[in-house]
């Protein structure tokens, strides 16, 4: 398999927005949460469609050189995305914060998110933090991130259970990722 990450751009930004959906249907089996009452997996009745779902998520195509969003793809195919923000888009101190990251359940369990993630890193070295839900409905996630991390950093993270500013609960994981590493 030949994974690739390629900075998303305005031509081909719809990929990112059909997979969106996914996304959120699978965070909505983490966290216990049910679409609204036309389908739309929002936490309020605002979106009739998905389609008045992605202005709001076209902020990540307006802030060139701030917000980072990436295509991930395998042979050729969409296999996910990762995004990819810096300040004032942080929530901490880090320089950089994985803000979502997905990838297909096609592709999952054959080392295609630990590769794609691991690109995504070394793009760039720095101070690095990501969170994910937290608790026992996420131990896949959190499994995923502890191996992709410490594989990268020798094990030199951290990770704690934190209230974050607009996500609430999450577990975070912080690094630094001064060596490239591929």
């Amino acid at each position: 398999m030949n994974v690739t990450v390629e900075l998303s751009t305005l031509d081909d930004k719809f990929i990112i927005n059909n997979l969106y959906p996914l996304y959120l249907h699978d965070l909505a089996e983490i966290r216990k949460t049910m679409p609204n009452a036309y389908g739309v997996f929002e936490d309020s009745d605002d979106y009739k469609t998905l389609q008045e779902q992605i202005p709001v998520f076209d902020i990540w195509w307006q802030k060139e050189n701030i917000l980072f969003p990436y295509l991930i793809r395998v042979d050729g195919l969409p296999a996910g995305f990762g995004l990819v923000a810096t300040p004032p888009y942080l929530v901490d101190e880090s320089e950089f914060m994985m803000n979502e990251f997905f990838i297909m359940r096609p592709y999952r369990s054959k080392g295609v998110g630990e590769q794609a993630a691991v690109s995504i890193f070394n793009l760039f070295p720095g101070k690095w933090m990501l969170f994910t839900t937290e608790g026992e409905n996420n131990v896949r996630t959190q499994n995923f991130w502890r191996k992709t991390i410490s594989n990268l950093t020798s094990n030199r993270y951290t990770e704690s259970d934190e209230d974050l500013p607009h996500f609430g609960i999450s577990k975070v994981f912080r690094f630094e990722n001064n060596l490239i590493l591929e």
